[in-house]
């Protein structure tokens, strides 16, 4: 699992850094709002930890920019500001949590633990998405009524944001943009051959088509 941290307190975000590295996980640290936007643009990240008083481009701005262009990754705030309206800013801003400071680091493995569970995020293993179907994120197999089929590097990509996304319909445009970086972006019509591709895979039945939006996954 790839975390993004934005804080610019050293030794804080040297302590959480750690921390989280502890636990496994792969963290990128950044101490300013705009290089944490140019990183995430570069990157794929599954989890955003985001500090609000940050230097060139605060937390909430941040989060809000990446939610107008349909970038959707899961975020927690850790930030000083405690306020009933400030917890209401980050909760519009399109956070999935907002921790306040001082905390616990326990507190902080709790919440992404429950994040994890709520946006079914996984980093390793196989997961059962319904009584025929799992997926292996490890070896990007898909078992279907116990027939394993393996995953190109894109389809595997594409599957994975549908899994995360299970609960909404979603776009080729939001497919691309939280997956890719820009120079790197597959076609709409490549984007559509793998999920048609899929649709053999898993049953045509299980990735539907929503008309004027985009495609939902059914399980």
């Amino acid at each position: 699992m790839k975390v993004l941290l934005l804080e610019d307190d050293t030794l804080l975000n040297e302590i959480i850094e750690e921390f989280l590295e502890e636990l496994g996980y792969e963290v990128v640290s950044t101490y300013d709002g705009q290089e944490a936007l140019e990183s995430i643009y570069e990157n794929s990240f599954d989890l955003l930890l985001l500090d609000v008083n940050v230097p060139s481009l605060n937390g909430f701005d941040l989060l809000k920019s990446l939610k107008k262009n349909s970038i959707d990754i899961p975020t927690i705030y850790i930030t000083s500001l405690h306020t009933s309206k400030d917890m209401e800013e980050g909760f519009d801003s399109g956070a999935d949590d907002y921790i306040k400071k001082p905390f616990h680091l326990s507190e902080l493995e709790l919440r992404i633990n429950n994040i994890k569970r709520l946006r079914q995020i996984e980093s390793s293993g196989i997961i059962k998405l319904s009584e025929e179907v799992s997926y292996n994120h490890d070896t990007k197999f898909v078992t279907v009524w116990d027939i394993e089929t393996h995953l190109s590097k894109t389809e595997a990509k594409v599957f994975e944001y549908f899994i995360k996304n299970q609960k909404k319909s979603i776009s080729i445009e939001e497919i691309s943009l939280n997956n890719w970086i820009y120079d790197e972006v597959p076609t709409a019509t490549t984007i559509r051959t793998y999920i048609k591709n899929l649709r053999k895979i898993l049953g045509k039945d299980r990735i539907t088509t929503i008309k004027g939006i985009g495609y939902k996954l059914n399980l």
